[in-house]
């Protein structure tokens, strides 16, 4: 009887566990060279490149010299997603008085964000990063949750990069409301 109990029990467990979502494939992965594979303020951010609005791929090393906000978010056209680019876009002249290059990221594809970029004007380039590659670097993929339900999805999250490519700034968990203001102040202090 034993030995029932435990395989009821295994079963139970195999079926609460949560299903993780299979990364998408890119046909432009990100690419990151050396590292641990996760970003750490106060270190070096490793060299990436990622497909690029306008057509190519962005390389990190385009932002030397420069500092570097790059903002994660979960999708083009959402609320929120689209109150946060247009906070950036806002203040994109206070930015690059600033020295300071801003970059948008989420999975969607760069279909996705011509349409997305176009429609709100955007001044920066977004980032595509179907492969999730990106979003591994900066640990950004996280367990979230939506009318009971649990997935695998980007957690709104912005770093802030000296022109040394040092990480000087992380925030995770971003409300939008006065965050594009926080992130330029710092990048002011830099």
């Amino acid at each position: 009887m034993p030995a029932k109990k435990t395989s009821v029990a295994a079963k139970k467990s195999a079926k609460q566990a949560p299903a993780k979502k299979a990364p998408v494939a890119n046909s432009a992965p990100v690419k990151s060279s050396g590292g641990s594979g996760k970003v750490a303020v106060g270190k070096k951010v490793p060299a990436f490149s990622s497909a690029v609005t306008g057509g190519g791929s962005w390389k990190s090393s385009a932002a030397a010299g420069s500092n570097l906000v790059i903002y994660f978010y979960p999708r083009d056209n959402t609320t929120g997603c689209t109150a946060e680019g247009e906070a950036f876009r806002d203040l994109a002249p206070a930015f690059k008085k600033a020295n300071t290059v801003i970059l948008g990221v989420s999975t969607d594809s760069i279909a996705s964000h011509e349409k997305f970029k176009a429609k709100y004007r955007f001044p920066f380039e977004l980032l595509s990063d179907e492969s999730q590659a990106l979003c591994q670097l900066f640990d950004v993929i996280k367990e979230k949750s939506m009318y009971g339900r649990k997935f695998m999805g980007v957690e709104r999250s912005t770093f802030l990069i000296g022109a040394d490519g040092v990480l000087r700034q992380e925030w995770r968990k971003v409300k939008v409301p006065g965050h594009a203001e926080a992130v330029l102040d710092a990048a002011k202090a830099l």
